[in-house]
């Protein structure tokens, strides 16, 4: 079943990042990529967002990852959703974040302008569980080690 949450992640390039600050929950809608083994998930926003003091002040975050795109109509109930929670982590190696970003752009090219922002940073979620439901009533759950 991990092999199967691992690409649903890797299929989908956008995602709902949940953060927490001061017990008040903060969603933003996200284009993202992960890196070959799907153990880490790199994102880029702007450092004067709410989203990244959240991120900075509470490091645990919940990302949704869902299928509701193309499961439309009579295919609603076989709808999936993949809940990932992981960690913040910012990328202290200059080199690394510079390949992570043209990663990055290669797949969101729409982001380009943004990413080059004097405050853009690129950072990174190390993914600690997946819980993906299938339709209504069919739930996995999987720890990463």
């Amino acid at each position: 079943m991990l092999d199967k949450m691992k690409a649903l992640v890797r299929e989908k390039d956008m995602c709902v990042l949940a953060t927490v600050s001061n017990n008040r929950p903060h969603c933003s809608l996200m284009a993202y990529i992960a890196n070959g083994a799907c153990t880490e998930i790199y994102m880029v926003t702007l450092k004067d967002t709410k989203k990244y003091r959240n991120l900075r002040e509470n490091p645990w975050v919940s990302l949704l990852i869902d299928t509701r795109e193309e499961d439309l109509g009579s295919r609603r109930p076989q709808a999936r959703a993949i809940t990932v929670t992981g960690v913040f982590e910012e990328i202290g190696d200059d080199n690394m974040r510079h390949q992570i970003r043209e990663a990055l752009m290669r797949r969101h090219a729409q982001l380009e302008g943004f990413a080059d922002h004097p405050d853009a940073e690129v950072f990174s979620i190390r993914i600690h569980s997946f819980l993906l439901l299938h339709g209504l009533t069919n739930a996995y759950f999987e720890t990463l080690p």
